[in-house]
């Protein structure tokens, strides 16, 4: 079985006291979803069960604390269900996932720990794949962190949002050729985000089904790193092309990478391979020379022991980081760096990737 087959199993046990029907039957549990050692699911009790709540929630704990490898339990709270379950996924499944009107394709951008540059990596992807005759939008997902407004130069501009309450629509920046929002453009820029997962995933399901993206060829989805809520709430929501990692040939960065292509790959989302940031230092007055300062080979080792593709080793470079700085990404600051090639060859790469068949 897999793990979500085995927590929705474990869950069977617990039952509404007056009917005897398990919750998962009525509907009161659902979207159970496990990237170890974390599982999560959405409480949806309905008010005449809500005496039963502590038991109900205290026996769900514990049965998913009993399986391997599970030692911590995040609790959603979701709408009570609807007469006849209507608009329930039910009997543990999570609801069908949801595609974003006018968005032919959703590619995420994932690492298994901050720090290597995966924002980097999914800004420049964008404007890469937008100079390519791509329609492009950009999701900035990483809520805790959001950096793409800086890495973009709009981080003084505010999106235009209309309407109010569920009608409320939001409109994407236009910049560098790419459509693009994120919290980061909603917030002073030395607020911090102390929310907890069901803010995220609401804000995150925003973001997804209510910016104005229009007609774009592929979304690009930099998430936060790690294996954390967001990626749960984006694999549940949306279905998607597939997820690229984000690496350094450290040691520590590729067991954190392991770990996050093994969330992917559990939760079903196809995994289009792995790119290997900061592979190399290049001396500004040395362009000839490169210095593998965090070591070598650790993302083709990384791509090899789960085969697939290794899509790009970017090497670090000054311009990387002042474009980044200036809001002016190399892809379009220094088109000709050996920095900006590797972006434009992921690209390709990732373009023919996506189009295969899931």
């Amino acid at each position: 079985m897999t793990l979500v087959e085995q927590a929705t199993h474990a869950l069977q046990q617990v039952r509404d006291a007056g009917s005897g029907k398990t919750v998962l039957e009525l509907t009161w549990i659902d979207q159970i979803r496990v990237a170890p050692p974390r599982a999560i699911f959405r409480l949806n009790l309905p008010g005449n069960a809500l005496n039963q709540r502590d038991r109900i929630v205290a026996e769900a704990r514990q049965a998913l604390l009993n399986l391997e490898g599970i030692d911590d339990v995040q609790i959603e709270l979701g709408q009570p269900p609807s007469q006849g379950g209507i608009g329930q996924a039910g009997h543990g499944q999570p609801a069908e996932r949801q595609s974003i009107p006018g968005v032919r394709k959703v590619v995420a951008v994932s690492s298994g720990k901050g720090g290597v540059g995966k924002s980097t990596v999914a800004v420049n992807l964008a404007c890469a794949l937008a100079q390519q005759g791509l329609s492009v939008g950009l999701l900035d997902a990483d809520i805790y962190g959001p950096n793409a407004p800086t890495m973009l130069g709009v981080s003084d501009q505010t999106p235009e949002v209309l309407g109010s309450g569920e009608e409320q629509r939001m409109v994407p920046l236009e910049t560098c050729g790419i459509a693009m929002v994120s919290m980061g453009l909603l917030i002073d820029e030395h607020q911090p985000v102390i929310w907890r997962g069901p803010m995220l995933n609401g804000i995150i399901r925003q973001f997804l089904y209510q910016a104005e993206w229009g007609e774009r060829d592929v979304l690009v989805v930099d998430l936060p790193p790690g294996t954390g809520d967001a990626q749960l709430s984006l694999a549940q929501a949306v279905p998607m092309a597939g997820v690229v990692i984000v690496t350094t040939p450290q040691q520590v960065s590729l067991q954190d990478a392991r770990r996050g292509l093994a969330m992917f790959r559990q939760m079903g989302i196809p995994v289009l391979g792995v790119v290997e940031n900061m592979s190399a230092f290049i001396p500004p007055d040395r362009p000839d020379c490169r210095y593998a300062l965090f070591g070598s080979g650790g993302g083709a080792q990384l791509a090899e022991d789960y085969d697939v593709p290794l899509l790009a080793q970017i090497p670090m470079e000054m311009p990387v980081q002042e474009g980044g700085d200036s809001g002016r990404p190399i892809v379009i600051s220094r088109s000709d760096s050996p920095s900006a090639r590797e972006f434009h060859g992921l690209a390709e790469a990732l373009n023919l990737a996506a189009t295969q068949p899931a």
